[in-house]
């Protein structure tokens, strides 16, 4: 069944979802650190990804497996880009690989931005590598072994979501 991301049915399902038990000496790229303080110091990068990862996989009505086989194409393209040779790992799946194309083209324009308002890049390549492995722990911590699952998508969704001010009024006036 092909749910909507707001069916209510489906957000209640997901929240007594038991979660999926990493081992960390199976992880895949155990080599890259990701740590917090580069996730703050990437904000706009991670939000830039993660926005286009959600919008690409919508429009193409991807699952989490082909995002998941898009970001790991998407690593090991960035892993041979730091040996110095260039080359894509495009993946055969069509919708992996139109999110593949849709992630590289925002990281291309973001790195393009940066280098118009800064004058220079600051976002290496390592930077991006990062920022994808976090992606992939992401999506392999919120992975359900679903075939369909879109969990990981929710969450990429629920972290979009603009969130509602602390300080807000609330909207409804009682006497």
């Amino acid at each position: 069944m092909d749910c909507p991301f707001d069916c209510e049915y489906l957000r209640e399902a997901r929240k007594h979802e038991t979660p999926a038990e990493i081992d960390a000496a199976t992880l895949e790229n155990p080599d890259i650190r990701v740590t917090e303080a580069f996730l703050e110091s990437n904000a706009a990068l991670m939000l830039a990804m993660g926005g286009v990862m959600l919008s690409a996989a919508v429009q193409t009505r991807s699952v989490d497996s082909d995002v998941r086989e898009a970001l790991a194409s998407l690593i090991k393209t960035y892993r041979t880009l730091r040996r110095g040779v260039i080359y894509e790992s495009v993946p055969a799946n069509p919708l992996a690989a139109r999110v593949f194309r849709a992630i590289q083209e925002t990281v291309d324009a973001y790195l393009q931005e940066e280098t118009r308002s800064l004058g220079m890049t600051k976002t290496r390549d390592l930077d991006v590598l990062r920022a994808l492995v976090f992606f992939e722990r992401l999506a392999l911590a919120n992975n359900n072994g679903r075939p369909r699952s879109r969990a990981f998508l929710d969450v990429l969704r629920m972290l979009s979501e603009p969130k509602p001010a602390a300080n807000a009024a609330p909207s409804l006036i009682l006497p």
